[in-house]
């Protein structure tokens, strides 16, 4: 990959986005294009082709998307749904239709279904059901993973999906109405010690789960830019999983709350273990760097950094 090329980031503020900007601005790529939503709304067709008519990328990485925990998923179907597939649909159409040499889908390992083999391998998808809640997030990305399998298999197109499993760090959301599981443990352990509250969290705590510290997955964009993949469809991860209570223990620990911890079992639990086969990244010559316990201290801290930026918003 040339460091002049033309590299279009969709989402490039959010974590994954930003991730993935400085990641490529630290290899010497020095044309990245960034839009925020409100430069170009990437539900609009007509809009997002006019773009790519002006800029004329050479690579596009879709880091674009209407992300929430279980909470907003539930809440906002539809939503979820439709405006996900507005955006990757828009982006990978007129990203074939203006010949972009590579593009990279990004996706999340919700895709796979419920109750699919541990550890979830690619050829688990569309085998049996999904987690129902989170299934319209999750339609919206098979069908962004299927685009571009269909696109390299009538077109011969260089267009590759990679499947983080469930990402963390810098510029997370930590707004508990819609946050995801790890960063709303951070941000709950951190007002309970200030308020010498114990904390309640959702579920029995049971759940298995695997976390990628999302400079990793932007290690992984730039592998990728950077090296032929054969097919669509990896898998990206640490391939190492823990109970939904050990992580809360272990940001406990971090941040220092030494409260009680109170486990609503009323509340659902998801799916029971979501755990990545990371051997066909591995076999590419990729693997994660970051331990959780490394990662975690470093999200508190960037946390702490920007904490007057969450007071607003409170359960």
């Amino acid at each position: 990959m040339n460091k002049s090329s033309i590299i279009y980031i969709a989402g490039h503020k959010g974590m994954v986005g930003s991730a993935i900007w400085n990641a490529l601005k630290a290899k010497g790529y020095k044309n990245l294009i960034g839009k925020t939503s409100k430069e170009l709304d990437l539900r609009n067709q007509a809009a997002v082709q006019e773009f790519f008519a002006i800029e004329k990328p050479d690579v596009v990485i879709d880091a674009a998307a209407r992300v929430g925990g279980i909470l907003a998923n539930n809440n906002y179907p539809f939503t979820f749904l439709m405006e996900n597939m507005q955006i990757q649909n828009n982006l990978i159409d007129t990203s074939l239709n203006h010949n972009v040499d590579k593009f990279i889908f990004l996706g999340s390992s919700c895709i796979y279904p419920k109750l699919a083999p541990q550890p979830l391998k690619e050829e688990s998808l569309l085998t049996s059901s999904l987690e129902p809640t989170n299934q319209w997030y999750a339609i919206a990305k098979i069908s962004g993973v299927k685009a571009c399998e269909s696109i390299r298999k009538q077109f011969g197109k260089d267009f590759v999906s990679l499947m983080p499993t469930n990402l963390y760090g810098p510029n997370d959301n930590f707004d508990l109405q819609t946050s995801h599981v790890l960063p709303a443990m951070i941000r709950k352990f951190h007002e309970a010690k200030a308020n010498s509250e114990p904390v309640e969290l959702w579920g029995s705590g049971s759940p298995m789960r695997e976390f990628l510290h999302v400079h990793d997955l932007a290690d992984a964009v730039v592998f990728a830019l950077e090296n032929p993949f054969a097919e669509n469809l990896y898998n990206v991860g640490t391939g190492v999983d823990l109970t939904i209570k050990s992580l809360a223990e272990l940001i406990q620990k971090t941040v220092g709350h030494t409260g009680e911890i109170i486990w609503d079992s009323s509340k659902p639990d998801g799916t029971p273990r979501k755990l990545m086969d990371v051997s066909k990244m591995a076999n590419q010559g990729w693997k994660a760097k970051i331990s959780l316990e490394d990662g975690i201290q470093s999200t508190y801290n960037w946390f702490l950094e920007h904490e007057n930026s969450f007071k607003q918003v409170k359960m």
